[in-house]
């Protein structure tokens, strides 16, 4: 049974940096990575803006040392390339000297590339491969596959948007339970016409850049992502004298039951994951320095959390801010890219602005932080709230 959780490796692929040295100093200077779509060729190419990653397949292929026939997906791709600089970052040398878990997250999975061969399929059998990587599966045992995970759990999960946070909440608890020793915990989502369409249907898409939190909201950028993060036990740390970014203080998950795609308008399922993670965590109100909002710059989800963070915190809540303004929404992955900005605001004592604020919202008086800002930090509440109710949130600390 292991009392901590410690973080002691992360990686991490975005439309602001292809690493975590590049997405920290995306945050702090302010950076953006949203822009037109150029790696789809979607009828809706100039209608919204997104957050792309800077390389193309066979740019990651090529990092990856993979050869140019394979059934990798993109969301295979970056997870990779993200759960390899985790390990790295993690300085381990042997995966499977300790009961080793792999565990994560998406939403898009592979139909990236079954979308894209999909009319072909019965005139040429050479895209015939995509199929089995199709199912959310397969990019988690790519990834297995490139870390060398082959004797323990590797699992994925899909639930929505909070689905990175799930995996992480999962591996803390493994590995407080004794059952694992190391968790590689994330998630990875790609762009796809699917989820362009689906939120298009949905008419919560952005034609600009979003704007969280502001009365004058339009909508949500897609985002494509991956991040992972290496959790360890205490065993672990004390027998290799590891170096420790920060640990997994406290969790909660929670169900508001209240539509498919949108949020209780009062943030009952927010209200409940907020309060359960700072019941794990043994914390207070008074204990939480800055929250990573999740903050999507929709009508629903912006005025939901609001209403959340007034319940939790009263009316003088510590400072939040989201971080999508400058990646997008990244889905699945979203829980995850947020953890290793929080451990990052962590380490360097930041809260990031809130980019693109210029309206009060009517409907309470809480702002969030709108430029960069020095504070010493102890702990970072960070939340990831999806569609079907299914709302999470993470606690980091400096501190077991």
């Amino acid at each position: 049974m292991s009392k901590g959780v410690a973080i002691t490796g992360m990686g991490i692929i975005s439309a602001i940096g292809n690493n975590v040295a590049e997405n920290f100093q995306s945050l702090v200077e302010g950076k953006k990575g949203i822009s037109r779509i150029s790696k789809i060729d979607t009828i809706h190419k100039d209608d919204i803006m997104v957050g792309e990653i800077a390389y193309t397949n066979s740019e990651l292929e090529q990092l990856l040392g993979i050869s140019s026939v394979n059934n990798y997906s993109r969301t295979g791709l970056i997870g990779a390339l993200a759960a390899k600089e985790a390990v790295s970052n993690a300085g381990i040398k042997d995966m499977n000297a300790y009961k080793t878990g792999l565990i994560s997250a998406t939403s898009v999975g592979g139909m990236d590339m079954t979308e894209k061969y999909y009319y072909n399929y019965l005139e040429n059998d050479t895209n015939h491969r995509y199929i089995e990587s199709h199912h959310a599966g397969d990019s988690t045992q790519k990834i297995a596959e490139q870390l060398g995970i082959d004797k323990s759990l590797v699992t994925t999960i899909s639930t929505a948007c909070s689905s990175a946070a799930n995996a992480i909440m999962l591996g803390a608890r493994l590995i407080k339970s004794g059952q694992l020793d190391r968790v590689i915990v994330g998630g990875s989502d790609c762009m796809s016409k699917f989820t362009i369409n689906g939120f298009k249907t949905l008419m919560i898409l952005s034609d600009t850049y979003n704007t969280p939190f502001d009365e004058n909201r339009k909508g949500l950028n897609l985002g494509e992502a991956a991040a992972f993060l290496v959790l360890e036990s205490d065993a672990i740390i004390k027998a290799e004298n590891k170096t420790v970014l920060g640990y997994v203080k406290g969790y909660g998950n929670a169900n508001d039951a209240f539509h498919q795609t949108a949020s209780s308008d009062h943030g009952d399922g927010a209200t409940l994951a907020m309060e359960k993670a700072l019941e794990v965590a043994n914390l207070t109100v008074k204990d939480i320095d800055y929250i990573n909002a999740h903050g999507t710059a929709t009508g629903n989800n912006d005025l939901s959390e609001g209403r959340a963070i007034i319940r939790v915190f009263g009316n003088t809540p510590p400072e939040f801010s989201s971080t999508k303004a400058y990646t997008g929404h990244t889905l699945a992955a979203a829980g995850a890219i947020e953890a290793v900005y929080s451990v990052l605001a962590l380490q360097n004592n930041v809260i990031y602005p809130n980019l693109n604020f210029k309206t009060q919202m009517k409907e309470f008086n809480i702002t969030p932080q709108l430029k960069l800002k020095e504070k010493k930090l102890k702990t970072v509440m960070s939340n990831s709230f999806g569609f079907g109710g299914n709302c999470s949130t993470v606690i980091f600390s400096k501190e077991q």
